[in-house]
């Protein structure tokens, strides 16, 4: 069964969405749209500047919204509103919370399944990562520790080669970037239950927070550190690669995440170090997880799977990062769902 793929944007993220619906082999991208008909065309698929129009025409299985949180919403509702039953939103999934909470109850009241697209955790280094923790390779895990460092905040032309709306957005660090280790946290380490932040902008020509740390209670007893700053690099041939470097630490071991994509091992007490994914030999984005989250769902439409990363869910993702906004404006640990 041949999954007819819609997508909605044509921007700079979305070249590694129709790259990737382009490589799934029961997959096919029916329509593409854009404000700008030049960058729609571009996609190669059929062009269209108007969705309503494009729904109408090709009447897809699926919609892929690749645009910022602003145009979520109503692009979910445009979709329902025309039968459209599964629905991808990039993240971050829309402008609040509010509106977050309405847009979900709406899809599940037209029985549609709404995935946001995060990414992170399909990247094949978490995945190892997960699976040694699933197999108890490091013990009971107590610390972990992300450190975010990309080098691309520095300067007045910060992020205007690529995804110039950073500048302008209000909450930046947290909102736009974090997000995907709170998700990726939660996937790793399960539920968190209290959050402690404390941001910085160093950058002045950026509305938001571009520095901070965050401190992440989880119910399983780990404690885990978000440290991110976007003015600093760290060892990489591509810094977006990883995007940073992880150590996540058990009482039988250490795993470490390097800006390769390697993920090493080492048992408590040891020195040697075993290898369990060597370095990422993939030149796009990020070890090709767009491809594995397509995948993924194209799969659960084909029923052979459950979802990951439902909208209903992520909710859970929206409260957090809330929660650390709070915890920053007012200095002390919250709890999550205790604001």
């Amino acid at each position: 069964m041949t999954l007819r793929v819609a997508c909605l944007g044509a921007g700079y993220f979305s070249q590694f969405h129709y790259d990737a619906w382009h490589r799934i082999a029961d997959a096919q991208v029916v329509g593409a749209c854009d404000r700008d008909a030049v960058r729609a065309q571009a996609t190669g698929a059929p062009a269209f500047t108007d969705l309503a129009q494009m729904l109408t025409d090709t009447a897809p299985d699926l919609l892929d919204i690749i645009l910022p949180p602003p145009a979520h919403a109503e692009a979910i509702r445009t979709a329902l509103a025309h039968g459209v039953r599964w629905i991808i939103c990039q993240k971050p999934f829309c402008t609040d919370m509010d509106e977050a909470r309405a847009i979900v109850a709406e899809a599940e009241a037209a029985g549609a399944t709404l995935i946001v697209h995060e990414n992170f955790r399909f990247q094949p280094w978490y995945r190892t990562i997960k699976a040694a923790l699933d197999a108890g390779r490091i013990g009971t895990v107590l610390n972990a520790t992300f450190r975010l460092r990309p080098g691309d905040g520095q300067g007045p032309s910060a992020y205007l080669d690529r995804q110039p709306y950073f500048q302008q957005m209000p909450r930046f660090l947290i909102h736009e970037t974090a997000v995907h280790w709170v998700d990726t946290f939660q996937y790793l380490f399960g539920p968190a239950t209290h959050v402690y932040a404390d941001l910085r902008r160093i950058n002045p020509v950026i509305a938001g927070e571009d520095a901070g740390h965050v401190i992440f209670d989880h119910a399983s007893g780990v404690r885990a550190l978000f440290d991110g700053n976007r003015h600093l690099d760290h060892v990489a041939d591509n810094l977006r690669r990883t995007m940073g470097e992880a150590r996540i630490e058990g009482t039988e071991g250490v795993l470490d995440l390097g800006g390769d994509g390697a993920v090493t091992l080492r048992a408590f007490g040891a020195s040697a170090v075993q290898t369990l994914r060597g370095p990422d030999t993939w030149d796009g984005f990020g070890g090709d997880c767009v491809h594995a989250l397509q995948s993924h769902v194209a799969a659960a439409f084909a029923g052979a799977r459950a979802p990951e990363n439902t909208a209903r869910d992520y909710l859970t993702v929206i409260e957090i990062k809330d929660a650390i906004y709070a915890s920053a404006q007012e200095g002390r640990k919250l709890a999550i769902g205790g604001m």
